[in-house]
């Protein structure tokens, strides 16, 4: 009875496993379709994450563009204003000079009608009645001649009338073809940088757009990190040139004082040798004659020493000397300051000025541009290096208003402050470096 207990016991348990297989089986299925189902979710997003990367790229590259023509455009509205300046010292010039003539041309109006008066009054206008008048011969040809002397008086005086008047009407309008020209290209010069403004804010609105969608803190710091290790870099390589220009430059100095000094040496022993000459044909006189009088050897005048080639760039030490006297580059809010934090990124090599967009950057120190275009994390940036492998660094300008190889002084507007390079604040990047290594540059800023 036991036994037969048992063995449907043992036939229940195998019943009930049999039936919970399938839901085993059918979770597992499930299970394997949504990790499928998942796997594809995550293939499109990458696929759509790739296609924003590409679409963010092509749109900073499109705004880069449009902020170097902005840029462009400023620094041709800059011009423009310097010839419009230029232009209206002419314009003045000319309507003074206008001026003149026009009063020169009522004093010859007014000695003219003095003139015909006064013949008038005389009545001496009758040649052909002086002639029949049956007078003295001698006084006929002497009033004759004073007629025609009057003639040409008169002949004179309305030529020089014509001319005068000429030259005030072709003064007048020289005078308006300029003032027009000069409107005109003002005026197209304005609607092209509107439309470069126009088509800037386009490009910017879309990299914001795509920016927010990409953002993440991570990403930003390892971009920052990249930014740094590229300005480095160029740094380094403009330390580089400077010093293989400043090398270049001692060599030819040298090569030329050799030649100099080779010269004068020449010059010297055949000045030596000529003396040697002379001293031995006097001690042997010819036969029946005197030594001639010997006659002092003029000695060669020094060629003028070479002059020292010097670069451009400042001679070193005379940065130094300047610290702690510098302004700041542009008038604004210090928002960043050297040594701290950039979120979870690297930190601050500089300071950034938040200042308003097109305020005058100018530079802290006298020295030669050597760096004047759009960088990546920088945007519109200018580099003035100071000598002694000293530089000053501004970015994210709205325009570069200098050309590499312009020789700027302290003080010189070198860009206009903007937020270039996909700033989100208007200001200005400002580092000093030597030798690529950054410093503090409030150590050498004034800011009272």
């Amino acid at each position: 009875m036991r036994s037969l207990i048992l063995c449907l016991s043992l036939a229940g348990a195998v019943s009930a496993a049999l039936a919970a297989s399938p839901s085993r089986t059918q979770q597992k299925a499930r299970a394997e379709a949504d990790r499928a189902e998942l796997q594809q979710q995550l293939k499109a997003l990458k696929a759509d994450i790739s296609k924003t990367e590409n679409a963010k790229d092509h749109a900073a590259d499109a705004l880069a563009e449009s902020e170097r023509a902005v840029s462009e455009a400023n620094r041709s509205l800059r011009d423009l204003q310097s010839e419009q300046a230029d232009t209206e010292t002419r314009l003045q010039q000319l309507y003074a000079k206008r001026a003149a003539l026009e009063a020169e041309v009522e004093k010859q109006k007014q000695r003219l009608s003095g003139f015909l008066k006064r013949q008038y009054m005389h009545g001496d206008s009758d040649r052909m009645k002086l002639l029949l008048s049956g007078d003295n011969p001698n006084r006929i040809n002497r009033d004759l001649q004073y007629m025609g002397y009057v003639s040409q008086t008169q002949a004179k005086m309305i030529d020089g009338l014509r001319s005068s008047l000429k030259a005030v009407e072709q003064n007048t309008l020289e005078t308006q073809q300029v003032k027009t020209e000069l409107d005109e290209i003002t005026e197209e010069e304005k609607e092209h940088k509107a439309a470069l403004e126009r088509e800037k804010k386009k490009h910017a609105t879309l990299v914001t757009q795509l920016s927010d969608k990409l953002y993440t803190q991570r990403r930003q710091a390892d971009n920052l990190q990249k930014d740094e290790q590229r300005l480095t870099q160029l740094v380094g390589k403009l330390n580089q040139l400077i010093e293989e220009q400043i090398k270049a430059e001692k060599a030819r100095a040298e090569r030329e004082e050799k030649l100099r000094q080779e010269r004068l040496a020449a010059q010297k022993e055949k000045e030596r040798l000529a003396e040697l000459e002379r001293r031995k044909n006097a001690t042997r006189p010819s036969e029946g004659n005197k030594p001639a009088p010997s006659k002092p050897i003029k000695p060669a005048e020094p060629e003028e020493p070479v002059r020292e080639v010097r670069s451009s760039i400042p001679a070193a030490g005379e940065f130094d000397k300047l610290k702690g006297q510098m302004r700041l580059p542009v008038r604004g809010d210090i928002l960043a300051k050297f040594g701290s934090r950039r979120g979870d990124g690297p930190t601050w090599k500089g300071l950034f000025i938040k200042a308003p967009e097109g305020s005058e950057v100018r530079a802290v120190a006298p020295g030669k541009v050597i760096f004047a275009d759009w960088y990546k994390g920088y945007g519109n940036m200018v580099i003035v290096g100071h000598g002694d492998k000293y530089m000053s660094i501004y970015g994210n300008n709205q325009s570069v208003l200098k050309h590499v190889g312009d020789t700027v002084k302290a003080g010189d507007v070198i860009a206009s402050a903007g937020s270039s390079g996909a700033n989100e604040e208007s200001g200005l990047y400002f580092e000093i470096r030597r030798e690529g290594r950054a410093f503090d540059p409030l150590n050498w800023i004034s800011v009272k």
